[in-house]
This record gives structure tokens, sequence and C-alpha cells, in this order.
């Protein structure tokens, strides 16, 4: 595996939990495909890589927020009302659900906007990404055998 892939994988994984629209689980499933041997590591460039991804919304809600009306911002004003209401009543554990698809962006900016605290939600951001890449590695490797 070379350095251009693991690079190309960790870009992948921040932009789809970010404002660019990324498909990580198809390069890292690819990727995985190519080279299983190699899981430990793709596992942790993806995780690093959508975690950081995650984080970035927090930043983005807890200090840019006043450009939500901007295009590139990555969560509509509706999805941010909803994310921060399900955030008011479920506290720090939805963070572990920042890995589902449409609602996971909004809610690490809602975090970011009721000013969660940084390391527990880097922590919960981290443990639900991990989680999504390693059922994903489960089943993309059990599909193949």
């Amino acid at each position: 595996m070379t350095h251009l892939a693991y690079l190309t994988l960790f870009l992948t994984a921040f932009g789809a939990a970010t404002i660019l629209p990324g498909f990580s689980e198809v390069a890292f499933a690819t990727l995985l495909l190519q080279s299983p041997q190699d899981w430990p590591v793709l596992m942790i460039v993806a995780t690093a890589g959508n975690t950081l991804g995650g984080i970035a919304n927090w930043v983005l809600g807890r200090f840019l927020l006043h450009w939500q009306d901007r295009t590139w911002f990555p969560v509509s004003a509706k999805h941010l009302a909803q994310a921060s209401r399900l955030f008011q009543k479920y506290g720090y554990p939805l963070l572990l659900l920042s890995w589902l698809p449409i609602i996971g962006d909004p809610i690490t900016l809602a975090a970011g906007v009721l000013r969660a605290r940084f390391l527990p939600s880097l922590i919960l951001i981290l443990i639900g990404k991990a989680a999504r890449y390693g059922v994903l590695a489960w089943a993309t490797l059990a599909a193949a055998a």
C-alpha cells in the first residue's frame, strides 16, 4: 500500500465528515480488499480522518456559526435546529452517532454550537467513527471470504 493511498483515504474520510461530499466507505472497502492484511492501518487512517472531520464541524459550530447562511456551511438551519434539540435532550452520548449519514454532521456541529466540552466530544466522536469502520471492515472481509 502506498503513502498516496493512505493520504487519499484520510482526505476522503475527512471530507465525508465535513462540507465535502465523500464516500469514504467505498475508498476504505476498496483498499481493504486490495490489501486485507493492512486492515489495522486502514482503520486508523480512516478513523483519524473522519474524526478530524467531525471535530472540524464542532469547531465550525463553536466559532463560526455566524457564517451559517453561507452556501459552504455544512449544515442547513433546519438540520442544525433538529440536531441542537436532540443534543440538548440526549447530551454527549448522541455524539456516538456522529458517523450516521445526514444527521452525523449536524450533531457534531450542534455540539460546538451548544459549547459541549472538547475532550468528551472528541472521545465520543472517535469511538463512533472507529465503530463505523470496524463494522465496515468486518463486513467487507467477511463478504470477501
